[in-house]
């Protein structure tokens, strides 16, 4: 398919989905206003459909690289400093990328043809066995090796044993089960609970972390600049990896909102609601 003729169907498909199924507009509404309560209705209307647009090109876009050459998605998918990793990983440590649901975040599928070190696309166990096949598919396409989420922990203890290093990489903005929650922070104006296993796993394995800035240059591609938040993560104070990646992660929406994944239901949790049900459990 002509990559113009993959834009006008996204075109099409922006229409169906934002003006007559309005897919989870209630959802995205609440988020902005939440977020950004010192815009006003029409700037978040704006960002909104600046969103949708993009969300429609991120789908088309995964297919897509699902089957474009290797020549085709390093043009389209540039790794601004892909030294910083590998160096790391050269020294024999292991690397632990954190990233967002922000810009097109299946493009890092790329990056196992920017390394000679073995590299990890971590990812949930889907319901549905068909997407769950086409996800694994293309995220070894280059590659990388799809570890279920449940497995990243022994996995890399292993390497860790037998001094192999790789990269893993977590997305970082999924909201954890109640039962899992450790940390608190304020993010996008918003108490929000975080996920702290990336940094538990870090801070176990004495891994570098580094934070995965991605930008969309144009339709169709992207960059992805590195930066260093700690090569020696036993060292850090306890949360401060977390917390440092969720600033970096705010920032980046902030600057550009339409590009993160509004439609996910981030705040499902509510610390003081969590709090009062456990009161009332105990009495």
């Amino acid at each position: 398919m002509p990559v113009r003729l993959l834009y006008l169907i996204s075109d099409l498909f922006f229409i169906i989905l934002f003006h007559l199924i309005r897919y989870r507009r209630d959802v995205v509404d609440t988020n902005l206003a939440n977020s950004f309560p010192e815009k006003s209705t029409k700037e978040r209307q704006q960002i909104a459909v600046r969103f949708y647009h993009h969300l429609c090109d991120c789908f088309l876009e995964t297919f897509y690289f699902d089957w474009i050459s290797d020549k085709k998605v390093v043009e389209r998918v540039k790794f601004l400093n892909p030294g910083m990793p590998n160096e790391i990983m050269d020294k024999g440590k292991t690397v632990i990328i954190l990233m967002g649901h922000y810009n097109n975040w299946e493009c890092f599928n790329n990056w196992g043809l920017h390394t000679d070190h073995k590299s990890y696309a971590i990812y949930k166990k889907l319901r549905n066995s068909a997407f769950e096949k086409f996800y694994i598919h293309l995220r070894s396409r280059f590659g990388s090796v799809p570890l279920e989420r449940a497995l990243t922990f022994r996995q890399l203890s292993d390497d860790f044993r037998n001094k192999t290093p790789g990269l893993a990489l977590f997305l970082i903005d999924q909201s954890p089960r109640v039962h899992d929650i450790q940390y608190w922070t304020t993010f996008l104006n918003q108490e929000t609970a975080v996920l702290i296993g990336p940094e538990k796993i870090a801070v176990k394995l004495n891994t570098a972390v580094l934070f995965g800035r991605t930008k969309k240059v144009k339709r169709g591609f992207y960059e992805v600049e590195f930066e260093l938040i700690t090569d020696n993560a036993k060292a850090c104070p306890k949360f401060e990896i977390t917390e440092k990646s969720t600033r970096l992660m705010e920032k980046l929406i902030v600057e550009n909102p339409e590009y993160w994944l509004w439609s996910h239901r981030k705040w499902k949790h509510k610390q003081t609601e969590i709090v009062q049900e456990l009161i009332t459990a105990l009495d």
